[in-house]
């Protein structure tokens, strides 16, 4: 029971480790897709008829598909170190396809997916089981046995009847419910519902909810054609690390040298869409910076939603990589400068001056026993 307590109270952990090994995924994926729109100059998804784009956007959607399972398998990893592997990656697949019903007329069967929260739930389950499944006690001659049958089998077996027989369906209806709200949004309060969307973008910079805005907001509304919320989910995404390193270079008192050092890289990568630039910032004064990271963020993607930014735009991606294929490219310039300016307005307001720790140099004392 300890031990299950153990795993709850580093649950932050775990989660943070699956997502660290989901990052370059995403990435991958996800600047691949935007390299094809960027090619075809279009503004909306490459065609069969566009050649290289079409198999580059490919490329990029099935790695993209693999940001659940592998969040998932590396949760149970961070758990239950090698065993939880291969229960947690199928435990992540499987929250992709929940068998909800068989449409007789057809003759198929009808599936849904649990999304990020499944994985998550997968992730936890099966590191939970392979750890306690490593402690079964068998004779040495038959430990190998544990690990290449005992805990693989036993626990994908476990995790796919919890999964379709308990938590899947309403995980899933849950994901459904939550894309319809937004689905509905996309006609009503645009400036409203992108702002919501930047404070989740912007929450835990890459981590669950963020990556539930993402998939939903820009990956699947992308996917269907609907690109109302894909420019200010962009600009919320790139936000975080331009601020951050500006700030940095700008506001140098506020910040350590290795902050300081890290501007421009964390320019970088806010310029090409990776949110997780400003990860490094964020856990030196989380109390400070995460509501920085949120209202900024919340401010420039509403600020896009209300103007309309990027109606045509195609590409499942953030940051000023994509501003070529933005319908209206300005306006996504202005509200990333918006944005920055903002994060580094309140920087200069809330963050403290940073001190430098000195190190006690202690003198030497002189013992006698005389």
């Amino acid at each position: 029971m300890k031990e299950l307590v153990d795993i709850f109270k580093n649950l932050r952990t775990h989660l943070m480790n699956g997502v660290s090994y989901m990052i370059p995924v995403v990435v991958g994926g996800g600047i691949l897709m935007a390299i094809a729109v960027l090619i075809t100059g279009k503004g909306a998804a490459p065609g069969w008829g566009d050649g290289i784009p079409y198999w580059l956007w490919t490329i990029g959607a099935d790695a993209l598909g693999l940001m659940v399972p592998v969040l998932s398998a590396y949760i149970a990893y961070s758990i239950a170190d090698r065993p939880g592997i291969a229960p947690g990656l199928a435990g992540g697949i499987m929250a992709l396809n929940i068998p909800i019903g068989f449409n007789e007329a057809a003759g198929t069967v009808s599936f849904a997916s649990a999304g990020f929260l499944g994985g998550i739930v997968t992730g936890i389950l099966a590191g939970i089981l392979a750890q306690y499944l490593k402690k079964i006690p068998l004779p040495k001659s038959m430990q190998s046995l544990k690990s290449i049958i005992i805990i693989p089998v036993v626990s994908i077996l476990v995790i796919g009847i919890v999964m379709f027989g308990v938590l899947g369906g309403p995980i899933a209806m849950f994901m459904e419910w939550l894309e319809g709200i937004l689905r509905n949004a996309a006609g009503g309060n645009v400036m409203l519902v992108s702002a919501i969307a930047g404070l989740m973008i912007a929450f835990d910079l890459g981590g669950p909810v963020n990556k539930v805005a993402f998939s939903i907001l820009m990956v699947a509304f992308v996917g269907d054609g609907i690109y109302t919320f894909a420019a200010p989910v962009g600009i919320a995404i790139c936000i975080p690390p331009i601020g951050a390193g500006v700030a940095s270079l700008l506001l140098k008192n506020k910040f350590s040298k290795e902050e300081r050092n890290a501007g421009v890289g964390a320019i970088a990568m806010g310029f090409c869409g990776i949110t997780e630039g400003a990860i490094s910032y964020t856990t030196a004064d989380p109390i400070r910076m995460i509501p920085i990271n949120m209202i900024s963020s919340a401010i420039a993607a509403g600020l896009a939603g209300l103007l309309g930014v990027g109606k045509t735009m195609a590409a499942s991606w953030g940051g000023l990589i994509v501003t070529p294929v933005i319908s209206s490219p300005l306006l996504y310039v202005v509200c990333i400068l918006v944005g920055v300016a903002v994060y580094v307005l309140l920087c200069a307001v809330l963050k403290k001056n940073y001190v430098e720790k000195k190190e006690e140099v202690l003198e030497d004392v002189e013992i006698s026993f005389e």
